[in-house]
């Protein structure tokens, strides 16, 4: 079958119409997450937690933070390897769980993991036992009972409850119930996750790989659960074939996509795959806040900002609560603006700070 061509221009709007930042917004943060399929749970709130600033540039004033803390008390919305997903998804992740690793995605180190776990039995049953008389409970309130101490270079080591719930979700054992300001609460799975029926691995991973390929518009094949889904396609200059959402692709070139101005958190889907930012947007980006400060090209937090189907600078800002400001430090532009774009980014940073509820201070005057 011959590979579908796109222009950048149309792999541009594919990824935008995609990820719901046309001008047409969604109205409803559940209905927005199914279609997102995923937000990404990052509590660094140096100007609001991701998850928060994804659903607001989608959703726009009309969201609020309780909006999804509500959500997810209700158990539309569910908690999974850092990721709020909808709560009907965990069905795709069920059958996985209960043979984890699955042969397809075992490797070495999973023997490590395992024998660590088989090391550590009474310790797994006590945590059990505890949340099934206690739970919902915090880390902090579980007994630490392994005799093999968790061994590592970086900050899990001797994290050993953290690292066997860690384990014991992926072994769909235990799931997080709810938060305690950032703290997680743990309790038994079969109380947090839906009673769904568990389609079979293979059938569940053709779903998973059809969705995130549906709220990706396009990508490459190591994004996907299963790299089948979708059609082969060419990016005009670009090397390499991509899996494209061919039923969204045909909505695009049918329909007048119209963009529109978005300040997006650093882990937006649109954004994290750098490749795909400099091939299909060509847009240099890194998220700098692991770096040291003489490092820093665009800021420790720095937003991409999206104007019609292109990215055109890195807003430097940080929300200082106990001064009741968002600090604008920079704004790095990409492109030469016109004054409608300067504009339309001006009001879109007075939008963030009227959403934090805080005052604009801009020393830069934003030069």
């Amino acid at each position: 079958m011959a590979l579908l061509e796109l222009s950048r221009a149309e792999a541009r709007r594919l990824a935008i119409r995609a990820q719901w930042l046309t001008a047409e917004r969604p109205v409803d943060l559940v209905e927005l997450v199914r279609d997102l399929t995923m937000l990404q749970v990052e509590p660094t709130s140096y100007v609001a937690p991701s998850a928060d600033v994804v659903a607001w540039s989608r959703l726009g004033a009309a969201y609020e933070p309780s909006d999804l803390a509500e959500a997810l008390r209700r158990r539309e919305l569910v908690e999974l390897r850092g990721e709020v997903i909808p709560a009907e998804d965990v069905a795709l992740h069920r059958d996985e769980m209960a043979h984890w690793p699955t042969p397809d995605r075992r490797r070495p180190w999973h023997d490590r993991l395992e024998r660590w776990v088989s090391d550590n039995e009474v310790c797994r049953r006590d945590l059990l036992a505890r949340l099934a008389a206690e739970g919902p409970l915090s880390t902090g309130e579980l007994p630490d009972t392994t005799v093999v101490p968790w061994r590592s270079t970086g900050w899990t080591n001797d994290q050993n409850v953290a690292r066997m719930l860690d384990i014991m979700v992926q072994r769909g054992e235990v799931a997080i119930a709810g938060r305690r300001g950032t703290e997680r609460l743990w309790d038994l799975a079969e109380r947090v996750y839906p009673d769904d029926p568990v389609p079979p691995w293979p059938q569940a991973r053709r779903t998973r790989g059809e969705r995130q390929l549906s709220a990706l518009g396009l990508t490459r094949t190591k994004w996907l659960a299963d790299p089948g889904v979708g059609v082969a396609a060419t990016v005009d200059g670009v090397r390499g074939t991509w899996r494209v959402d061919a039923e969204l692709l045909d909505a695009v070139r049918n329909e007048q996509v119209t963009g529109r101005t978005a300040l997006l958190s650093p882990l937006d889907r649109l954004v994290f795959d750098r490749h795909r930012l400099a091939d299909v947007f060509s847009f240099d980006y890194a998220l700098e806040m692991y770096k040291p400060a003489a490092q820093r090209r665009w800021g420790y937090w720095a937003m991409p900002v999206l104007h019609g189907d292109r990215l055109v600078g890195k807003l430097d800002a940080r929300a200082d609560r106990h001064t009741g400001v968002l600090q604008v430090d920079a704004l790095h532009w990409d492109v030469d603006p016109t004054r409608d774009v300067r504009q339309a980014v001006d009001e879109e940073i007075d939008a963030l700070a009227e959403w934090l509820g805080l005052a604009r201070v801009d020393p830069s005057a934003l030069e």
